[in-house]
Order: structure tokens, then sequence, then C-alpha cells
């Protein structure tokens, strides 16, 4: 009997041919002259053809069964993403990009749509929704902003007094001045909960968060969330404001609806980065040695079918970034000189200021300034553009989500180079240091206003300005064109 290959056979769902262990004998009970005895090698192909259509099958009908809801893939989401972001061996290397997360935070997710294709939902049906009812919102407030100390109460009010919630707020939010100093406002201000960036983990408590401020408020609390993110409402009081739909004038409301559950979100997806240090040797002239050994004939200075190793090395930082990774030159007047490797294979080297490594999110903040086009959050896809490249052909390109990127200072290189995720953790780079982005499990679920394409629009001409001029205006006659 032929069983599987743990040794154990295992019977099949309802609904799935079992493969037969006998096969019927091809003579007729009167020997019938037209038919052959098959050879005992053509009856096992046979048998292994009907076991492989036997397990495809069973694999088809459990996909099918666990679109609907994902019940399944939802509670054992964290623990398979932890094995996937931690293993670097079991990444999968497809186009789409790792399917996110769709938990948020303890007691959010996404309403489940049964119409899902390819474990991807149609991003005009992403649609919020509480497993439990909120308690605990982090309210994050732009600091040095004195016009904002009235809202930010307003709003504490509202959800301690009304709402009946636990609010979390920053130490030196809380520790300001002038709450202190407003005695209307001692009560409520005794009641915050309040933690310290480094030092207090609140990721596990956290069901909501609102934002008051700018994009950069935003960006903050990304960095607070470095797995699942909880819901984020992100109210436009800041400067430019494109990530920041909601305006504060009807924040009841707003609050109010977010809470009811069934809102529309964006999922905003993020970039898993390692700094691996001493990965390489630290001499140029070790690895260009290393490279003639090798007898790889180079193109253009490059080395089209060298792969690297990603076992070596310290990872000395991993974070998850919302915006960009940028590598420049520092405070250097040489060119910068890096290597850009896709999937362990170097595709490029970049000579100039330096590069952007982009999320959709960030297409539209440096990389754009960069000259890069500006993509939906909803496309699974992370963009490469260089800054001031010294090459006139050298244009901003987009790979799938489901890639690895690894930068890495060229051997012969002048001088180090400069890394800095969403702005912070500015840090140095040196030979024989690399930089590992890939797409992150975990996006930050950004709570739309109206909808998730009307959104992004509407930032883009209000903030952006995007293709503003002037009307043509139209021919008051036609005989007009004759002369």
């Amino acid at each position: 009997m032929d069983n599987s290959e743990g040794g154990t056979s295992s019977e099949p769902e309802s609904g799935t041919p079992r493969p037969s262990s006998r096969q019927p004998s091809r003579f007729s009970e009167h020997g019938e002259p037209g038919l052959r005895r098959e050879t005992k090698q053509q009856r096992r192909r046979q048998q292994r053809r009907r076991r492989g259509d036997g397990q495809e099958q069973l694999l088809r009908e459990t996909a099918r069964q666990r679109l609907p809801g994902q019940r399944e893939h939802s509670e054992a989401c964290g623990s398979v993403s932890d094995a996937a972001e931690s293993s670097p061996k079991r990444r999968a290397h497809f186009l789409h990009g790792p399917y996110p997360a769709t938990n948020f935070g303890p007691k959010a997710c996404i309403l489940p749509n049964p119409t899902s294709v390819m474990h991807i939902q149609d991003p005009a049906s992403q649609r919020l929704t509480w497993n439990k009812p909120p308690v605990n919102v982090l309210v994050i407030r732009k600091i040095r902003d004195e016009s904002l100390v009235e809202p930010f109460k307003d709003l504490c009010r509202f959800l301690v007094e009304e709402k009946q919630m636990m609010v979390y707020v920053e130490r030196r939010v809380a520790d300001d001045g002038t709450l202190s100093k407003d005695e209307n406002f001692g009560s409520i201000r005794n009641q915050l909960c309040t933690f310290r960036e480094g030092y207090d983990d609140i990721s596990n408590c956290i069901d909501l968060i609102i934002c008051l401020g700018g994009d950069g408020t935003l960006l903050y609390a990304s960095s607070l969330f470095q797995g699942s993110v909880p819901p984020v409402m992100a109210f436009h009081l800041g400067s430019l404001g494109f990530l920041t739909p909601f305006k504060f004038e009807s924040y009841k409301t707003e609050v109010d609806k977010v809470f009811e559950g069934n809102a529309a979100i964006t999922l905003r997806s993020r970039l898993k980065v390692k700094v691996v240090k001493e990965m390489f040797e630290r001499t140029a002239a070790a690895q260009l040695q290393r490279q003639g050994q090798d007898g790889e004939q180079e193109h253009n200075g490059l080395v089209p079918h060298r792969y690297i190793s990603s076992e070596a090395g310290k990872v000395t930082l991993q974070l998850q970034v919302l915006n960009e990774v940028v590598v420049d030159r520092g405070p250097s007047s040489y060119l910068s000189n890096v290597d850009l490797y896709l999937d362990g294979r170097l595709i490029t080297s970049v000579q100039g200021d330096g590069v952007i490594v982009s999320t959709p999110t960030g297409s539209t903040a440096y990389a754009a300034a960069a000259g890069a086009s500006m993509i939906h959050p909803n496309v699974p896809a992370i963009m490469v553009t260089p800054i001031c490249p010294h090459s006139l052909s050298f244009r901003p390109i987009v790979v799938p989500a489901g890639v690895e990127l690894m930068i890495t200072l060229s051997p012969d290189a002048r001088n180090t180079a400069w890394v800095s995720f969403d702005g912070r953790k500015r840090q140095e780079i040196q030979h024989g240091d690399c930089i590992k982005i890939t797409t992150s499990c975990f996006p930050v679920p950004s709570i739309c206003c109206h909808d998730l394409v009307y959104d992004w629009f509407e930032s883009l001409a209000q903030c952006l300005h995007w293709n503003v001029r002037k009307r043509q205006t139209r021919l008051a006659d036609a005989s007009d064109t004759e002369n």
C-alpha cells in the first residue's frame, strides 16, 4: 500500500476522491482480446497522479472555506506572522507581497468580505469592525504647538466623561505647563494614563489611536507599534495634513461613527528594515579580490550573477517604516556610491546624493520631491528613487512588494553613507554593513473620512495642488477658427 510522506495514511475529506489501493483488472471475465495488461510502473504512475489531484482539490476546498471569514488565519495571525518575520528562510518570494495582518490591536479587525480573491480583499470593500467595544484610546498630540492645547482638552474631556474611555497620552504631553495650570482640566488630567517612548510598552493595550496634528503624528504613531497597529484616526491640525483627512470641527460625530464600526480604512503598507553590521569584509580590496577569484565577468561595473548570503552579520536594528528609508552621503562632499541588490542579485550601483526606498504612502513625501511618481497606498509595491543621480538615464523604479532589497556600500566607495528611517534614528553605514528592506506584514490601518479613493485624490488636490492650472477658455465663435 502507498502511504503519505510521513509514513501514515490519512483519510481524505468528504467530496475528495480517494485513490484506490487496488487497481481493477484490465481483463474482462471472459478475457476479451481488445484489452491489455498494464505494467506495474504504469499503475504506480496513475496512483501518484490521482493522489496528487486529490491533494490539490483538498487544498482548493480548504482555501475556499477560509476565504469568507478568514477566521483560521486571523486567530493564528500573530504566531504565523511572528515566525515569518523572525525566520528569513521562510519568507515567501511572491509578487503581491505578504498577506497583511487583518487584526489591528487587541480588538479591531477588517470586516470579512466573502468576495475576496487570492486572499487579498478588494480595497474598496475594506471596512473596519470591532470584535469587542473599544476601551483604551491613545491620543497623540503635536508638541510645541500651543494652538492644539484646547482641541486636546476638548477631545480628552469627551472621551473620558461622555464615552467612559481610558485615555493614554505621552508623559511629556500630560506634564505640559498649560495643562497643569488649568484647574478645570485637573480632574480629567488625573485620569489620563501616561507612558514614555522607549520605556513603556503599550502595543497590546491600545484599541484606537487618535492623532491631533500633521503627518508627523501619524509617523510617530507608527513608530510606537512595531507589530500589529490599532486603527488610526487622524485630525488635520498641522501644516500639510496629507495623511490626516478629518476636520476637528465635527470630531464628536466622527469619533462616534468610528466607535460604531463599519468605517472605511486604508491599509498603508510599511517596510520591514534590518541593519546588519559586519556582513562582508571591511576593505574594498578584499571584496574586489574575491570577485576576481570567482572568475565572474563584469558588465558595466556589475557582476550580473553574483548572489549574497543572508546568514552572516549581526542585526543591530530592526524596525517598521511607514514612509521611507533614505540612504545619503551625509556630511561628505563625495558622491555616495552604494550597491542595490534585489533578492540577492546585484541590479545596479547608485552614484549620486543617495537613494530613497519608499512605500506607496511615502511616494508623496521625499520621493515625490526627488521626481518619483505618486502611488496610491493600496498598491502593493516598493519604490526606489535616486537622489540627484550622476546619470541622466537613472529614473525611479517600482518593484513588487514581495521582493527583498539590500543596500551596501560599493567596494570602491570613497566615503561612508548615512541612513535614516522616517527621518529618525539616523546612523552611519560603513564598509561591510548592509540594509535589508522588504514589505512588512503589519500595515497601518488608516481610517478614511469618506473612502480610500476620494480621500487620496482630495489630499492630492488640496495639499499638493496636483494638476492645478487655469482652465482654457472656449472659443466664443466658430468663425474665429478661420482667422
